[in-house]
């Protein structure tokens, strides 16, 4: 029998089924009652519990501080059956001026640090409600929200706040469910309450428009964003990744370079990065780091990192942030619960549904207030009717025998309610004076005034708009305080090259197509006439065909003589020793057999106020906006089409303003403004600048600037300064005049340059050789002369490439430097920052 009833109790259930059904039961509890924010108050269960208990102990910001174990005590034991340690770490964490961008609880004692520092135990520590938290519980007995039983169900706890601002974004949260996760970043107060004044005006509003109130996220710690593209990427989907960079400035210290960090990026423990520099320092994996200390105080936050006198503090301190959380991710995941349900939210959503909630908020304490302004003048009539009746009224209290016998007396005689009734005989002998009737009768008009006010209310959603509004903007004044985190606007994003240091390198080119970079200071100032250093070893016939001074970061616009155009940034040339020939260029280019270099351009960015002035060997000129090489594909691109035969010998970048100088084989020149070639596309031919003697060819053309003169190098090393005010200006497609005096001593004109005294000058022959001087040592002579000797070459030597150098003068003490030292340099044609545009159309049409 006992088997039999056994049997009976015995369930078969399919074991597959049941671990589902019990694991989403367990899922779906952590998720709504444990893990998430709410969409409305943004708070999770047991922040609201704490919140609620508080105040329903009356532990506000107007009273004294309370023992945090008391609020513990009240939490665990009416609404939140967990461990005590999770409700005190959550309330130690409302606390904390690094953790909420708005703190909920005004904590007393020690509530631990961005060191990592736990907060002392709850029986130390006292607490209560900050005064913007109170403005999460306003309104809370107005019959606002609804509320549910507790575990027990021997209490009732609120299943939302009011949340009169909007808490989920301005104090954020992270959680981890089961299966999914959130994590949303604290915003500022007036910002986002911008936002949703925004979107109250305007329904429609997109992200975007949003972003103008509500630019991104503002962290306790401050730092700074770097960029805006993850930011509008969780804005629009709700996930993203943003970049957050400690705010770090650089100074000198006793003559010693030091880095001083004041804002770390958000949630990073201010002593495990202190022990992560100083291990990287211990490994060498940094090195220049001499002395590091935490000098943080009451006052804020500062950690000193002292530097070797010769580190560089930007490469280093850029080390820092790709080696060490001074430089952090922080991944968006704007995860909520709506209506009970998880939900991946945008930000104009969020903002949507806090705004919804505010209108229920509002509607809920409207109907309220009227219910309770429309009972009080239920009574009011009723008392009025008794003083319009007195005597009677008197007369019939009187002559009953109880007092249940007079209310049912009046409630028959004038017609009133139980409650009115109620009312007269509640009333006091002194309401029957004249001035308390008087107050009754103005208390009644104000309240029929009220209570069509709140009827307009409730019949126009526009007033709702209007209060929730009038209600943030006053929150907003009394709360909002300055914004904290930076966000770089140019920044979307940290590279590697951040690593390089900036500095001003000579870049080689040889005639075989080895390439190599160098730093400035290899070559020492010379006299004029010397033998000059070896700068490239060269073997069989080759030499060195270009010499360009310029920066590491800067784009490098390589023109071919095919008339191609290809980019790479200056610090992809690798450095390599004086002596060495370099790599071969088609390791960085995807140069085509039989293809050389013609012209090298630094570009710091592209605009359209710029100009490329092209002239190719047959005498054709061509402008074309900068904008137009933007985007150069790894392959290259067609910068000029040119015709059978001839080549591409120079390219300028121009503002539009200047003139041209242009210089030939054969001694000819020629010099037009710019305007005189109308702008063309990227793959035009271009038109006629100079014409050309029968075995001419053009070997220079440059930039006419009204300080300089016209500089004249031959193949044989021989060179001359001419005052720019001896050439006229011509119309273009001309012969020109003469500028030099060509015989067999001196040999064809290999460069034409403009110089100022002010620079220097590297020429270098086909055996490599290189020679540095200053302009200001070769004689300044006629157009119709030979020149002087600047460099001595050897049989079957010839010069093959001329640059020159602008050399700062506060660094030249003598007239000799040595090598080694440093010395400020810039490009001749030099890079001018610009701002970014798209690439134009071409214009394929040539003019003869």
């Amino acid at each position: 029998m006992a088997e039999e009833q056994d049997q009976s109790r015995v369930k078969e259930i399919n074991i597959s089924q049941e671990m589902r059904t019990s694991f989403m039961d367990y899922a779906m509890s952590v998720i709504v009652s444990r893990a998430l924010p709410d969409v409305r108050d943004g708070l999770k269960p047991v922040h609201r519990r704490i919140l609620f208990a508080m105040n329903e102990l009356g532990i506000t910001a107007d009273k004294a501080y309370k023992k945090s174990a008391r609020i513990v005590g009240e939490v665990i034991g009416k609404y939140h059956p967990h461990g005590d340690s999770a409700v005190y770490e959550t309330m130690v964490r409302m606390a904390q001026d690094f953790s909420y961008r708005n703190m909920l609880v005004d904590g007393h004692g020690n509530f631990g640090s961005v060191d990592g520092d736990a907060a002392a135990a709850m029986r130390y520590t006292e607490a209560r409600m900050s005064k913007i938290s109170m403005e999460l519980v306003r309104d809370i007995n107005k019959d606002t929200i609804d509320y549910q039983d507790n575990y027990d169900g021997s209490e009732s706890e609120p299943i939302v706040l009011p949340a009169r601002f909007p808490n989920l974004l301005v104090n954020g949260t992270s959680g981890i469910a089961v299966g999914m996760a959130t994590n949303i970043p604290p915003h500022h107060l007036g910002e986002v309450i911008e936002g949703v004044l925004a979107l109250s005006r305007d329904p429609e509003i997109t992200v975007m428009e949003l972003m103008e109130h509500i630019p991104g996220p503002d962290f306790p710690t401050g730092a700074e964003i770097m960029g805006i593209s993850g930011i509008r990427r969780a804005y629009e989907t709700g996930k993203g990744s943003i970049t957050i960079r400690a705010k770090a400035e650089i100074d000198e210290h006793n003559n010693k370079p030091r880095i001083i960090v004041n804002e770390l990026p958000y949630q990073v423990n201010k002593a495990r990065l202190i022990e992560k520099i100083a291990e990287l320092v211990r490994d060498k994996k940094i090195d220049g780091i001499t002395d590091l200390r935490d000098e943080s105080d009451r006052n804020g936050m500062r950690i000193v990192i002292e530097l070797r006198r010769d580190a560089n503090a930007n490469v280093l301190l850029n080390n820092l942030y790709k080696q060490t959380a001074l430089q952090s991710s922080f991944g968006i995941n704007m995860l909520a619960l709506v209506d009970g349900q998880p939900k991946v939210l945008s930000l104009k959503e969020t903002l949507y549904h806090y705004l919804e909630h505010q209108k229920v908020v509002i509607r809920r304490r409207t109907e309220f207030e009227l219910k309770k302004a429309a009972a009080r003048a239920h009574i009011l009539e009723g008392l009025r009717i008794a003083l319009d009746h007195l005597d009677e009224v008197i007369s019939l209290i009187r002559g009953s025998q109880t007092t249940e016998i007079a209310r049912n007396g009046l409630i028959d005689r004038f017609e009133l309610s139980h409650d009115q009734a109620q009312a007269i005989l509640d009333m006091r002998l002194q309401r029957l004076t004249g001035l308390e009737r008087d107050k009754i009768e103005g208390e009644y008009k104000e309240l029929m005034a009220r209570i069509e006010e709140l009827e307009g209310i409730l019949a126009d959603g526009e007033k709702v708009l209007e209060i929730i509004r009038e209600e943030l903007i006053d929150i907003r004044d009394r709360y909002a305080d300055d914004r904290r985190t930076v966000i770089s606007l140019g920044e979307d994003m940290f590279e590697d090259e951040d690593l390089i240091p900036r500095q001003n390198v000579v870049i080689t080119l040889s005639h075989s197509g080895y390439i190599k970079r160098l730093p400035v200071s290899t070559y020492r100032s010379q006299k004029r006439g010397g033998r000059g250093v070896q700068g490239m070893g060269t073997h069989d016939e080759d030499f060195v065909r270009h010499l360009f001074v310029t920066n590491s970061h800067d784009h490098l616009l390589f023109f071919t003589n095919k008339g191609k155009v290809y980019r790479i940034k200056g610090y992809e040339v690798p450095e390599q020793k004086r002596t060495s020939k370099g790599i071969p260029i088609i390791n960085l280019l995807q140069i085509e057999q039989g293809e050389y270099i013609s012209a090298i351009i630094p570009i710091s960015e592209f605009t359209d106020s710029h100009s490329l002035f092209f002239m190719t060997k047959q005498g054709l000129a061509k402008r074309t906006e900068l904008s137009a090489f933007a985007k150069i594909r790894r392959g290259g691109l067609f910068a000029i089409n040119l015709r059978e035969g001839d080549e591409l010998h120079g390219v300028r970048l121009t503002n539009g303003e200047q003139e041209i100088i242009t210089g030939t084989k054969k001694g000819m020149s020629i010099r037009f403004h710019e305007k005189q070639v109308r702008q063309m596309g990227r793959t035009a031919t271009g038109v006629k600048g100079i014409t050309l003697q029968e075995d001419d060819e053009v070997v220079g053309m440059d930039i006419i600037e009204s300080d300089q003169a016209v500089l004249i190098v031959t193949e044989n090393g021989f060179g001359k300064r001419t005052p720019i005010d001896e050439y006229r200006e011509q119309s273009r497609g001309g012969k020109g005049i003469k500028t030099c005096n060509i015989t067999d001593k001196n040999g064809d004109v290999i460069s034409l340059k403009m110089v100022h005294p002010d620079h220097d000058l590297m020429v270098i022959t086909t055996n490599g050789v290189i020679i540095r001087m200053h302009v200001d040592e070769i004689s300044q002579t006629g157009r119709n002369t030979q020149g002087v000797r600047l460099i001595r070459v050897g049989e079957e030597e010839y010069v093959s490439t001329v640059a020159r150098v602008n050399i700062d003068e506060e660094d030249l003490e003598d007239d000799e430097l040595l090598e080694g030292e440093e010395e400020s340099v810039e490009a001749t044609d030099e890079a001018i920052p610009t701002e970014d545009s798209e690439e134009d159309e071409t214009d394929t049409d040539s003019e003869e």
